[in-house]
């Protein structure tokens, strides 16, 4: 069964923001990732200033997932009020299908399903009402 949580975008103050939350509610974040992580590529070249910005953090807060990232050069600024998606996390590539083409359909696909380099099968998408939505599948590990 799928879980929705909140996914934040900020214009290179993720970390700090993330720091603050966490003081307030308090525990350890789950998972936090820079830009420079990844794997290097030539179709999405990052600046310097772009490899220390947040490409993903999550945050426990009771039975929910706080989770969040930077913009970047490639993706340009995101205009507040609009700087957060709904993230799905499904219990199968096929529910993941499923929602996705589902919620998609009429929308404007900005990163088609596709397996990625985290372990993940991962899409995102901005519905035809103008609300962006990503949806995620962690492949069980091997």
């Amino acid at each position: 069964m799928a879980a929705i949580n909140t996914y934040l975008i900020f214009n290179g103050t993720c970390e700090a923001a993330f720091l603050f939350y966490k003081s307030v509610f308090g525990g350890e974040f789950e998972q936090i990732s820079k830009f420079g992580d990844m794997p290097s590529s030539e179709e999405m070249p990052l600046s310097d200033e772009d490899k220390n910005r947040v490409m993903h953090v999550s945050f426990n807060i009771g039975n929910s997932i706080l989770m969040g990232s930077d913009s970047n050069s490639q993706s340009s600024d995101v205009v507040f009020g609009n700087n957060f998606s709904i993230s799905i996390n499904a219990g199968s590539r096929e529910e993941t299908e499923k929602l996705f083409n589902g919620l998609s359909s009429e929308g404007k696909i900005t990163m088609p399903l596709q397996d990625t380099f985290w372990g993940a099968y991962f899409g995102m998408f901005t519905d035809k009402f103008g609300i962006n939505w990503m949806v995620n599948f962690d492949e069980p590990p091997q």
